[in-house]
């Protein structure tokens, strides 16, 4: 994590799918809280699949630290994520509220919290449109909420990264965002999102609470919640059924890998300047109609002439963003890069819902998703 001579710094506070992890020190022994859940709403999260999957990180490679994970267990959770680590003498899972301030205050108050990972969030688009306030209480107070108590703590976090996504610069044509381009988000989904940027550079500016905010592609890997366009299509498939586009309209996506999306959050822990920005993107970008397709092959084992028997086009979403293109280079600099091929991360995502088909079963799959 953070070294500085011989102590080592490795308090970390990691929050997302409206949850928390943090760890604190004392001497040797570091400490964690996850926290994941939100308190009422069913919960979407982009990025929770990368979540459990940084706590089982943690949890494996760092076995002095000791790391709670405080959840909700909302519709997009489930415990089964964590099972590996479930019996490790370093982990303890506690069901709770991220969004009660007491709850957080108190956690503050136990832990000596050195660095806050905020990956919290609602973000099932169609679900924005449908209940906005949902995702207002969840994406902006609840970061309010996380950004209070940490500004309120007798031992202050020295690191407060908020994961938010590349959807805050609206659709894009040709010419890739950089972290300076402006912000138009175009549905509630991504306004809820800036809004919530607004308050961490806020608490930069006012308070000087070491933020660091990145903007991400769509993670994807193991464990992901159904309600995804990749874990959707698969299950769709697996159960006989047709995959299910949005509207004819040529749209793609940049998908990351989830352990490079970690890499990146890790990295930024270590070299990321307070105060910045970084977007965190491959360059992999898939047709969603040339992911469909690509699944209905891999997992049908069809000719291409049969392809288009197992795919249905159904109303687009209400307000349509053919692409998201944005440039990683400044995060680069610092040493960054995309590990994973777009042709091996698929190949090990596939593979393991075929080998835990049953994992989301009792979980409810949503509308199409993005």
């Amino acid at each position: 994590m953070i070294l500085s001579g011989s102590h080592r710094v490795c308090s970390l506070l990691c929050v997302w799918g409206g949850g928390v992890l943090s760890e604190g020190v004392g001497g040797g022994f570091c400490q964690g809280v996850c926290v994941w859940g939100v308190p009422s709403a069913p919960l979407t999260c982009r990025c929770l699949c990368s979540g459990s999957h940084l706590v089982c990180s943690l949890v494996c490679e760092h076995p002095d630290w000791r790391i709670i994970n405080l959840d909700q267990l909302d519709s997009c959770c489930s415990p089964r994520s964590l099972r590996s680590v479930e019996d490790r003498r370093n982990y303890t899972f506690v069901q709770g509220d991220v969004c009660d301030p007491s709850l957080l205050d108190r956690l503050f108050s136990a832990h000596r919290i050195d660095v806050v990972f905020h990956l919290a969030a609602r973000t099932h688009v169609e679900a924005s449109f449908q209940n906005p306030a949902s995702f207002q209480r969840v994406n902006v107070e609840g970061t309010r909420t996380l950004l209070r108590a940490a500004q309120r703590a007798q031992h202050r976090p020295r690191r407060f990264l908020y994961i938010s996504t590349d959807e805050v610069y609206g659709a894009g044509a040709d010419r890739a965002f950089d972290e300076r381009s402006p912000l138009r988000p175009a549905n509630p989904y991504a306004v809820s999102k800036a809004a919530a940027e607004n308050l961490v550079r806020f608490y930069w500016d006012r308070y000087q609470l070491p933020v660091i905010i990145t903007r991400s592609n769509n993670i994807y890997g193991p464990r992901q919640h159904s309600e995804k366009v990749i874990p959707r299509f698969l299950s769709l498939l697996q159960q006989n059924n047709k995959c299910t586009i949005q509207g004819t309209a040529p749209k793609s996506r940049h998908f990351l890998f989830v352990s490079d999306a970690i890499a990146a959050f890790l990295l930024l822990l270590e070299k990321g300047a307070v105060g910045e920005v970084y977007n965190v993107g491959s360059s992999w970008e898939v047709p969603i109609l040339g992911l469909a397709q690509q699944l209905v092959k891999t997992v049908r084992n069809v000719p291409d002439s049969e392809v288009g028997e197992w795919l249905e086009f159904v109303p687009d979403r209400p307000q349509l963003e053919l692409r998201y293109p944005i440039s990683s280079e400044k995060l680069r600099r610092l040493g960054w890069g995309a590990q994973v091929s777009w042709a091996e991360g698929i190949r090990q995502t596939v593979q393991w819902y075929q080998d835990n088909p049953d994992f989301w079963a009792d979980q409810p799959t949503q509308a199409p998703p993005s």
